[in-house]
């Protein structure tokens, strides 16, 4: 009888006992090359803004031939998976539109006169393709260019015409950066109404508050704490850069995941161990740059 009734309180026990958390080591190798991966990412694109010019234009370059090149073959992939002939094409005429904006003069005269001839060219290279698709895919590319290369240029031209531009460039980093782990642990720990569950059930409101409250609050602490190289800005309006960024780095991880979602895909890709593609790593900042862009011009304008 003893015996019986040991085994069955063991029983209710383990029933209701959370189970171990164990981390294989197939776990911690993917947490380590993610780890890794980030840190190279983030030393890469510090080192680039401080040193700007043609270093941040080439990684930005990079970015953006990857990202496009993502992009190009998702959305043709999803239309049929012909053969898209211009693919390369494409692909040297987004990286010359974002040097034309990177370089200085003359190398930015003379691609700023090759992006020209590209996109005066390109509606006549595709009357010539025998692809089945010929406008869906002429206007995939320009979405593509909008949507991926613009943005990048925008926050070249930030860097080099804002006055300490490198400063304000890497605080939109970090603003972007914090206002994810913001959402992140606010959403874990008390997330309970969902942001947008049709595009991303994994987000909630009170993440996207704390993300926010993250950003804004780095944007104050800058101010505050390196007046010399933000001092053409009050408080209010670095606080205000936060917002910016928070809010719209958001939408631009809501419209990668609404590509992604309406494509079928999970990841845009696998060039980035343990983070997917390049699309998915810098989804924030297509839409977050050309925000922070124009709020800053139009905050220098005012001010």
């Amino acid at each position: 009888m003893g015996f019986e009734v040991s085994a069955k309180i063991t029983i209710f026990a383990q029933t209701f006992r959370s189970p171990p958390i164990i981390i294989t080591p197939i776990g911690m190798n993917n947490l380590v090359t993610r780890a890794m991966t980030g840190i190279v990412y983030v030393a890469a694109i510090v080192t680039a803004v401080i040193y700007g010019g043609a270093w941040l234009t080439a990684l930005m370059a990079i970015f953006g031939f990857f990202a496009l090149h993502e992009f190009l073959t998702l959305t043709n992939a999803a239309n049929g998976g012909e053969r898209r002939e211009t693919l390369w094409l494409d692909l040297v005429g987004g990286v010359v539109l974002i040097a034309a904006a990177g370089l200085t003069v003359p190398a930015s005269v003379w691609l700023m006169g090759l992006t020209g001839l590209y996109l005066l060219a390109r509606p006549v290279v595709q009357l010539y393709t025998r692809e089945e698709k010929p406008i869906l895919n002429l206007a995939l590319t320009y979405m593509g260019l909008g949507y991926i290369c613009l943005p990048l240029c925008l926050l070249l031209l930030m860097r080099s015409s804002l006055f300490n531009g490198e400063f304000f460039v890497l605080a939109m980093f970090v603003m972007i950066w914090l206002s994810d782990t913001g959402a992140y642990c606010v959403g874990s720990l008390i997330g309970r109404h969902k942001l947008f569950p049709r595009i991303s059930p994994a987000k909630s409101i009170e993440g996207f508050v704390g993300g926010v409250v993250f950003a804004i609050a780095a944007g104050v602490v800058a101010r505050i704490c390196w007046p010399e190289a933000f001092g053409q800005f009050s408080v209010v309006a670095m606080g205000g850069m936060g917002l910016v960024v928070a809010v719209f780095s958001t939408w631009g991880d809501l419209v990668e995941s609404l590509i992604k979602r309406s494509l079928g895909v999970k990841d845009s890709g696998n060039i980035l161990p343990g983070h997917g593609g390049m699309l998915d790593r810098i989804d924030s900042l297509l839409l977050a740059a050309p925000a922070t862009a124009i709020y800053l011009f139009v905050v220098s304008y005012f001010a």
